[in-house]
Parts: C-alpha cells; structure tokens; sequence
C-alpha cells in the first residue's frame, strides 16, 4: 500500500466516524430543534457524505488503480464533500445558526458538480486504461 493509499484510508475512516456522529446528531439532536423538512435536508447531506467517505474507502483499497487518477478522484470527492454536504449542513441548521447560511446556498451545486466530475473522471479514466 502506498503511502497515498494509506491516507485515503485513514482519510475515508476519520470521514465516516463523523459521518455517523453527524448522522446520530441529526437523527437525534436535531428533532426538537429544527423541522422535519431541515431533518430530511440534513440526513441527504449524510447520506451523501457517507457515500462518497465509502468509494474513497474503496479507491484507497485498490492497487490497480493509478495513483493519478486516484488522486484525482479523490480531491473531486473531498471537495464535493465539503460544498455540497457542508453547506447542506449549514443550511438544515439555518433557523439556529447565529447568522444567515442562505447566502451560501450557491455552493451546494458547485459540490454536486463536483461528485458528478468525480464519478465521470473516474469512470473514463479506467475506462481509458490500456489493456496489458
């Protein structure tokens, strides 16, 4: 295992741990201090996150992949995880927040974008391997 492989890993596990103590917040904490439809939306911020910590699990597992499309990969979903789940976050937790998180509403888009980069570049780009 590389050594860049071993970050993802660790990255990916750190990642999940606080994808499920989001996820128990939400589930839990939240439901006497938001309403059901900021619930709905936290869980999808979640449920995303959760996904994405799980395919850089997996990407960090596997040795036939290049490193620099596992690199590339990797930032799409990090970043994807960042804007679109943390503002999702931010925005479930608007009418508690001491300030407005509406104004950040444009980067949930931008972190989808970036899951669906992710997958296409990912997709391709084995796609693209050359057979030996």
């Amino acid at each position: 295992m590389t050594v860049f492989d071993k970050n993802m890993v660790v990255t990916a596990s750190f990642l999940a741990a606080i994808t499920i103590a989001m996820g128990a917040f939400g589930a839990h904490g939240l439901k006497n201090m938001v309403d059901a439809a900021a619930l709905v939306t936290f869980e999808t911020g979640v449920r995303y996150q959760m996904y994405h910590c799980l395919a850089i699990l997996a990407l960090g597992l596997a040795p036939v992949i290049p490193k620099k499309i596992k690199k590339t990969v990797f930032w799409f979903f990090i970043t994807g995880i960042l804007f679109f789940s943390g503002s999702i976050y931010l925005l479930a937790l608007n009418e508690i927040l001491p300030f407005n998180a509406t104004t950040i509403g444009f980067i949930t888009p931008i972190g989808g974008l970036m899951f669906i980069i992710g997958w296409f570049y990912f997709g391709y780009a084995v796609f693209s391997i050359k057979k030996e």
